[in-house]
Order: structure tokens, then sequence, then C-alpha cells
């Protein structure tokens, strides 16, 4: 990926992912999560404060080695254990059947095979299994989806193939998840291109 994607580009992301702000979101995302999780898009550990007691191990797949690192002291200081178990979304080194959840923060817009990578999620889950979802994407204005695709071309220029307008649920749905619950709204504060968010989590039948 070249200096910028490899030594810049997770510290911005970072960044701007981790503002205070998005906490109470990240709170919301974890509720619910049990047994032996997935988070695929691990990035620097910003979900690490919020995984409940009922997790009893998590696999991370991330392939930036600066945002593992950069992760260290919250891997350290979680009670949950936490491996790096793999880099590519896409392709998971993981047995069928071998998460009881799954979670995802600010990822999906950017794994280059979205239907591969939750096809993939969704074959590593048990049935019955839930994925958490906190994504930006596709807004439900259409005068915001039109500056969305008019300004994607160079958002995935400049954040390492990231999509302003992904549509986060129907990519969710296609991939055979039943959708149980989601909220979509605009992050306060943030340009609406940017901002529109769906927080909520998907059933494997």
């Amino acid at each position: 990926m070249g200096i910028y994607g490899d030594r810049i580009l997770p510290r911005v992301i970072d960044r701007v992912c981790g503002m205070p702000a998005n906490d109470k979101l990240r709170r919301r995302l974890c509720a619910g999560l049990s047994g032996r999780a997935l988070e695929v898009g691990f990035g620097s550990g910003r979900n690490v404060p919020f995984y409940p007691e009922t997790v009893t191990r998590v696999s991370a797949v991330e392939p930036a080695d600066l945002g593992w690192q950069m992760a260290a002291k919250r891997v350290a200081a979680s009670p949950v254990p936490i491996d790096r178990a793999g880099l590519d979304g896409a392709d998971l080194p993981f047995e069928d059947n071998s998460f009881d959840t799954a979670v995802s923060s600010w990822t999906l817009c950017t794994i280059p095979d979205l239907p591969r990578a939750l096809a993939e999620i969704r074959r590593v889950l048990v049935p019955g299994g839930t994925f958490h979802f906190l994504e930006h994407g596709l807004a439900p204005d259409a005068g915001v989806r039109a500056w969305q695709r008019r300004l994607d071309p160079i958002e995935q220029r400049i954040a390492g193939g990231c999509h302003l307008d992904r549509d986060i649920r129907g990519a969710i749905e296609a991939a055979g998840f039943e959708v149980a619950e989601v909220d979509r709204f605009y992050s306060p504060g943030a340009p609406k291109f940017f901002a529109a968010l769906s927080l909520g989590f998907a059933e494997s039948p």
C-alpha cells in the first residue's frame, strides 16, 4: 500500500473513528455479543473496552500491522482473550460454524469484495449466530446520495478504498442474513455524505 497506506492512513482512521462521541455507538454495537466472537476490521481495538462479559474470546481480523500495534495496550488490558487471527475479511482462516457472534465497525465500506466477505462471515457463524454492525454508507436522502456518488471516487483514492455509497443493509441481506434490527441516522457534527450510519444486528439462519 506504500507509506501513506501503511503508516499514515491507519492513524487517520483511528483519529476519525476514535472520537469520544462514538463511544456510545460502540457500546450499543457490542451489546449482546457473547461466546466466541469474530471482529472483522479490528483496527486499533477501539471496540475492546465495550466487549460485554458474555464474550469468552475474540478473533481479530486486521490487515494493517500498524493498526494491530496501536491496539496493543487495549489488547493487553482486556479481560477477554484476543488474538490476531486473520488479515483478509474475504478469506477467513476458520472452519464453518466457528463463532457465536461477529462484529464490524466502519469496515464494510472498504473491503474490496464485500459480497464475498459477508458470505465468509455467515459461513463461520453458527446457525442463529448474530452479526453486529456499525457502518457508514448510502444515505436515506436523495440529495445526500447524489453527493455521495459524486465524491465517492475521491474518497476511494484518499481513504484506502473506502466507499461512501454502499447499501449496507442491502448487502447484508443479499448475503443471506436476516436483519433483526437496524437504526439509520446521521452522526451529528459530521458532513452528511460521510455520516449516514447503520447500527444494528442480523442473524444467520
